[in-house]
């Protein structure tokens, strides 16, 4: 339904966050300029480079009870599943007091969880109608989701992550050695208990999805504006611009969805938020001999691994250490290593040229939960960042409820939990 007083909204980035939530916007009636310095769907986006699940399951945080004895292991393997660069330490150090205390008890991890599940619960559709409107419905994907653990004891090592999904309203179906044998025969044999999760799904090639996200929404009128967003006019509370390098753009309504770039902006509008880079990494497999029929994640691996359009996709690795440090290759050698143990059809001398690696940087949030509501320095500016590992699952529904703020509309969900004011100081 039109809205009854088109605005002029300014949507900042054009990741899955952004793509979305300028569909919807122009969708409502609104009129809509996206500001993007690279090209929307392109290799600097997170978007571009994730996991390519459409989980309904990733409902647990990283943070949990216990997780601090983990830190000096961190620091002190470079190529472990999640880092931490000695230099950066003293940067991220409040970041890192946050985000171990955000799962300090069970009740904080189960209390994110629920927070969290709004956000995905029908993400597999969600993004189906979205690249269904955008002439790419064959990018999604709905085969499910598996999860695969040596034993059943690896499963029940994991307690309270199944908990939370449980208590979350997921269901899922076990499968024993034999079952798992027929429903991944290229699995190693090492592996001999999974976990199915039937409603979850998959994107073939996350940048074209975006892509053409973008393209669609240009297609409905929306402006493209090459170049980064540096701030905003504000006069007496009310947004007036938009402020670029290349000069101000005038606007009613802004949402600032630049991911790892929002920071910043945030700030000039009111809001510090604990947001730092997880720089995740991936290697894609050209034309594999041999490959799930489904998406994959080992608990052995902490990784995904979805064969997706271009080839066999190995995702995941956490490091922290800023937007400005120097890839560390060797991550992306870690995630390919650990796929030919997983699939022993795989050859053990893949040629250089067949693996394509990545790095990109997810905007995490140190307690576990996006920003996403009005900024409380203007409240003509909503936030809409900081989805950490579900940005491309939850980015179907951030961007509707984003389009809601933006037109005074009742919420689809409420937004209470990600409210940008939860991190400001009291008395």
């Amino acid at each position: 339904m039109p809205a009854a007083q088109p605005l002029h909204a300014v949507v900042i980035g054009a990741g899955i966050v952004g793509a979305a939530t300028a569909v919807e916007l122009l969708r409502d009636g609104h009129r809509v300029t996206i500001v993007e310095p690279g090209e929307p769907g392109g290799t600097q986006a997170a978007s571009y480079g994730n996991g390519c699940w459409l989980s309904t399951a990733s409902v647990v945080p990283m943070s949990a009870p216990g997780i601090w004895r983990k830190v000096p292991g961190w620091l002190a393997d470079p190529l472990g599943p999640l880092t931490i660069r000695w230099r950066y330490l003293p940067h991220m150090l409040p970041w890192l007091v946050r985000f171990l205390l955000a799962g300090a008890t069970e009740h904080r991890v189960m209390a994110t969880g629920r927070a969290l599940r709004p956000l995905i619960a029908d993400c597999p559709e969600r993004h189906r109608r979205l690249a269904e409107e955008a002439g790419v419905g064959d990018l999604i994907q709905g085969q499910g989701l598996l999860y695969v653990f040596p034993s059943r004891a690896e499963f029940l090592a994991e307690r309270l992550a199944w908990q939370v999904r449980q208590e979350t309203g997921i269901a899922w179906t076990e499968l024993d050695a034999d079952a798992l044998r027929q429903f991944e025969p290229a699995l190693d044999r090492r592996y001999g208990f999974g976990v199915f999760i039937e409603h979850g799904g998959h994107c073939l090639d996350p940048g074209a999805y975006v892509a053409a996200l973008a393209a669609h929404a240009r297609s409905l009128g929306a402006a493209l504006h090459r170049g980064r967003a540096t701030g905003f006019r504000i006069e007496a509370g009310r947004l007036r611009a938009v402020l670029t390098a290349a000069g101000a753009i005038a606007a009613d309504r802004a949402v600032i969805a630049a991911g790892a770039w929002s920071g910043a902006l945030a700030a000039a509008a009111g809001d510090r938020v604990p947001l730092e880079t997880e720089r995740g990494y991936h290697a894609v497999i050209e034309t594999p001999d041999v490959a799930p029929r489904h998406p994959v994640m080992p608990s052995d691996g902490k990784m995904s691994i979805t064969h997706m359009a271009h080839g066999l996709r190995l995702a995941g690795q956490v490091e922290l250490a800023g937007l400005d440090a120097a890839p560390d290759w060797r991550r992306s050698g870690v995630l390919r290593d650990f796929a030919l143990r997983l699939f022993p059809g795989l050859p053990r001398d893949l040629p250089e040229a067949r693996v394509k690696v990545w790095m990109g940087h997810r905007p995490s949030i140190a307690d576990g939960l996006p920003c996403i509501g009005p900024a409380s320095g203007c409240a003509d500016i909503v936030h809409a960042f900081g989805h950490g590992h579900i940005g491309l699952a939850a980015g179907a529904m951030t961007g509707r409820l984003a389009a809601d703020l933006v037109g005074g509309r009742p919420p689809v969900i409420d937004p209470a939990p990600y409210r940008p004011g939860r991190f400001r100081r009291r008395g």
